[in-house]
């Protein structure tokens, strides 16, 4: 409540601009706050607009911050230019029917765009089956083959699987026995734990979620938004 009453009153601001009333009390200021809100009720419209774009700048900044230590001490998969000016990053799960719709979007960013980063987080929140198609993705990367898988299942028919990662291994051309067994690595573990707490941190409740140039943006970007926020964020 008390911050709300400061917030009204930083929207009074302007009205009270002119006044050389001297300081007030913390009764004055409740009654001043309330009589402001009964003669002006777009005053509490105002007064949470502040409250939203303060916590949006609150979220921006921890975002801002998430990325650049990504960018420090990256170990995730990245896609497009490494030495990118703009950094995108999208949490995402491959049984997400909006991540999927995404996938096209982000393809045609990375082609269009050539100094653009993206580092992918694997954030599985759809089941079990989820888990396994981000631990065999992750896994894939120790044969080289992490793009190539990401996009297979991101690409494939029907919901991804057991089945359907054996499947897309075996298309591959890849040892499936060493997929599996580096599924249960440390380095596995740990990315899928740390895109928990990178989600919790920055207020994700879904997939898809991106990052671009420090700026949140949760849900589904079709191609012209993602290309717009990438412009808007290289603008500064």
């Amino acid at each position: 409540m008390r911050l709300f009453l400061a917030t009204v009153l930083l929207a009074l601001m302007p009205m009270m601009a002119a006044s050389h009333e001297p300081e007030r009390t913390d009764v004055e200021v409740k009654e001043l706050a309330l009589e402001a809100i009964l003669e002006n009720p777009e005053i509490i419209l105002e007064a949470v607009a502040i409250l939203e774009q303060r916590e949006r700048d609150q979220k921006n900044a921890g975002a801002a911050q998430v990325v650049a230590n990504l960018e420090a001490n990256n170990t995730a998969p990245v896609f497009g230019n490494p030495d990118g000016d703009i950094t995108v990053v999208e949490f995402f799960d491959y049984n997400c029917g909006f991540c999927r719709r995404s996938g096209p979007a982000l393809k045609a960013l990375l082609d269009s765009d050539p100094n653009v980063r993206v580092i992918m987080r694997e954030w599985p929140i759809l089941g079990e089956a989820s888990v396994f198609a981000a631990r065999a993705a992750l896994a894939a990367r120790n044969q080289g083959k992490y793009e190539e898988f990401h996009w297979g299942l991101m690409t494939g028919a029907g919901r991804a699987s057991e089945a359907t990662v054996r499947q897309l291994a075996t298309d591959l051309g890849m040892d499936v026995d060493k997929l599996m067994a580096d599924m249960a690595t440390m380095s596995v573990d740990a990315h899928i734990d740390e895109s928990n707490q990178l989600a919790r941190t920055l207020g994700f409740t879904g997939t898809p979620a991106f990052i671009v140039g420090g700026n949140l943006r949760p849900g589904f970007m079709n191609e012209e938004e993602l290309k717009q926020a990438v412009n808007a964020a290289r603008e500064g």
